[in-house]
């Protein structure tokens, strides 16, 4: 039934991409909400959960493989919705000036010269650019650039102003003005536009922001959660309630990543990414690093804490996390991480030994790993191409995550002395079984 008030509503909305041996793998999976006038919605997620092409679904830059998106109830593709969108790269034309960047989307529009100009010049004043408007993108910092941006997104007066990762190539502080003068110009009124739907892998700036926030899993991607908050404007960042929020969004982003009920399903044809264990991209640097934090923090720590301390975001942080709790070497409850008797004999072993543990917690945990390690061991000369692997992958993930999972594959599988890689002809090998593990091939 459709949300009668709503502006954009995602009916069972997913995106998947044909294989030649007719499985799909499967980016979002059928997704359904709506956006309605009044509020900032933010929308959060690990990498690789779709957050950038549910976005570009809802704008109407990319067709659903399947459901539909529609625009005040009617199907969108049969509308014309006035949207606009704010990029994380500033996308602007360089060979134009400031005033023409932002009149350039009404130029598109048939808008008449002295009226494009009239509302280009509103747009500039409303975000502190007036004076810059014969200015080149060449001539402005990062924050100035991205003011240009919401100010050609603005000047079009969409009903929704969609942003993805908006503030993520800024500086800190520029981010950090730029926010709070976002929410100035909304909570004034100064804007036209009825609602804000904001991508970001922060969750800080989320819980600033947002009226409603939105957290994807993975694998494929899916609603974990959807929720109000609470909290006035302006928002303490050391508030208790601010920072109940935040623990909230991080323990959901560190639980397994559960079906959700009402998960709608086509039995029989599609094969989700879920099917087969996904590595997460995590360096042995990075796992080690993490486990000697929470040994000084008496061997358990809050995850956000954790990126607290480091500085890190959560697309940062949950791969080295997820690492540590494929391995064994940590226990993640309800947002806290902490570590098992098997990542501190890990984290306190010399180089050798910590090899030799990787080694038997990889062998135990990883299935590539485990298929990788018997294929080779299987061959007389213990060796093949890598491609075999990556065929494999292949029915599972899109050709850039098999690379990636190869990639840490091989990462690991080098570290561990599992096998070797030559680069150079693409084959893995083992050099001397002996060094390996001593494993036996089941007949």
């Amino acid at each position: 039934m459709t949300d009668q008030n709503a502006i954009i509503e995602a009916r069972g909305v997913e995106k998947f991409y044909e294989q030649p041996d007719g499985n799909r793998i499967q980016v979002v999976a059928p997704t359904q909400f709506s956006i309605f006038p009044g509020e900032i919605v933010a929308l959060l997620g690990p990498s690789g959960s779709g957050k950038s092409t549910l976005l570009r679904m809802l704008t109407g830059l990319s067709t659903p493989s399947a459901g539909e998106v529609l625009w005040h109830g009617k199907p969108m593709k049969t509308e014309n919705p006035n949207v606009a969108i704010v990029f994380q790269s500033f996308a602007l034309f360089p060979w134009l000036t400031v005033l023409d960047n932002v009149e350039a989307p009404l130029k598109a529009r048939g808008v008449e010269p002295a009226e494009r100009k009239k509302r280009g010049m509103k747009l500039l004043d409303t975000v502190g650019l007036d004076g810059f408007e014969a200015a080149y993108p060449k001539e402005l910092s990062g924050g100035m650039k991205q003011r240009v941006g919401f100010a050609r997104a603005l000047v079009v007066s969409p009903e929704i102003l969609f942003m993805d990762e908006p503030f993520s190539a800024l500086d800190v502080l520029t981010a950090e003005n730029l926010r709070s003068e976002l929410l100035e110009l909304w909570h004034n009124k100064r804007i036209e536009t009825r609602s804000i739907f904001i991508v970001t892998h922060n969750i800080e700036e989320a819980v600033l922001l947002a009226d409603r926030i939105i957290v994807l899993g993975k694998n494929p991607g899916r609603i974990r959660t959807d929720f109000h908050l609470t909290l006035a404007h302006p928002r303490d960042r050391k508030g208790r309630t601010f920072v109940e929020y935040v623990d909230y969004i991080y323990k959901v982003l560190t639980q397994p990543d559960t079906e959700p009920d009402g998960m709608i399903s086509t039995p029989g044809k599609a094969r989700s990414q879920g099917k087969y264990q996904m590595l997460p991209h995590a360096r042995s640097g990075g796992i080690k690093g993490i486990l000697e934090m929470i040994i000084d923090h008496n061997g358990r720590m809050d995850v956000y804490r954790v990126a607290d301390e480091l500085g890190l975001e959560i697309d940062d942080l949950l791969p080295i996390v997820e690492a540590n709790s494929l391995l064994n070497f940590v226990k993640v409850e309800e947002g806290d991480v902490e570590i098992t008797s098997l990542g501190r004999q890990y984290a306190d072993a010399d180089i050798l030994e910590q090899k030799k543990v990787f080694r038997e917690a990889a062998l135990a945990n990883v299935v590539l790993l485990q298929q990788i390690q018997k294929a080779l061991l299987t061959k007389s000369d213990h060796a093949m191409p890598d491609e075999f692997f990556r065929d494999i992958l292949d029915e599972h993930f899109s050709q850039e995550e098999s690379d990636r999972q190869m990639e840490t594959a091989i990462n690991w599988g080098r570290y561990a002395e599992i096998f070797d890689y030559d680069a150079g002809t693409k084959r893995l090998f083992i050099a001397d079984e002996t060094e390996h593990g001593n494993v036996e091939v089941e007949a």
